[in-house]
């Protein structure tokens, strides 16, 4: 499924979406009695493999004795009951942080993908190319960097989250969380420029303005 941002451009500004108010219905795995080593994290009860655990995916852990209680990142998945995981880093090219060492762990894996795979079907209409616009001989393959989207589509993942929130808790907070993230999509979306290589040459060759979607040929 295409997407530009996963389930650690979340964390980065909301980890309470993986924690108290992770959704349900989208949990791909839990666990217990797991065990936490540097930045191994080993579950002998999981198969990370079948749930088609990835990098980029966020794992929230519990030690029984409460001195472990956050949410990591998912680096690499090692085997199907293995994972490299890190504190939230800057960047997906830092090194691993390593967490808490801990045993006697619980964990769950949830995730907004269903989401971002929707923020990234509408960013595609509204760049007016493939699969959003299925006329465009343009598609998000020929998008020569697509990290300008990252931003954008977090927010409006994150909105879209705050909404299912709000639809079962009457809190106004919760709606106020979701508009407050849909104007920063929205200003976001409006500083994008998109590059587009026509001649798969790796080579820009129209840039698409996030502001009023305007072609121009570099």
């Amino acid at each position: 499924m295409l997407s530009f941002s996963n389930d650690a451009d979340v964390l980065k500004y909301e980890p309470i979406l993986f924690g108290r108010l992770y959704p349900s219905s989208q949990v791909l795995l839990t666990g217990t009695e797991a065990e936490l080593t540097g930045t191994t994290f080993v579950a002998s009860d999981a198969d990370f493999t079948a749930a088609k655990i990835a990098a980029g995916n966020v794992v929230y852990l519990q030690s029984v004795d409460g001195k472990l209680d956050m949410a990591v990142e998912v680096v690499s998945v090692d085997s199907a009951t293995q994972l490299t995981v890190s504190v939230l880093r800057a960047s997906s090219d830092c090194e691993p942080i390593a967490p808490p060492p801990a045993t006697d762990v619980t964990y769950r894996i949830s995730t907004f993908a269903p989401q971002a795979n929707e923020v990234a079907f509408q960013l595609t209409e509204h760049f007016s190319i493939q699969p959003g616009n299925p006329t465009s001989e343009y598609g998000a393959e020929n998008i020569i960097d697509t990290d300008v989207l990252r931003q954008t589509s977090t927010f409006a993942t994150i909105s879209t989250a705050y909404a299912m929130v709000a639809s079962k808790d009457a809190d106004e907070i919760f709606w106020k969380k979701s508009l407050y993230y849909q104007k920063l999509f929205e200003k976001a979306r409006k500083r994008c420029r998109v590059s587009i290589d026509a001649g798969s040459d790796g080579v820009s060759d129209i840039t698409m303005m996030g502001s009023s979607v305007r072609m121009l040929r570099d």
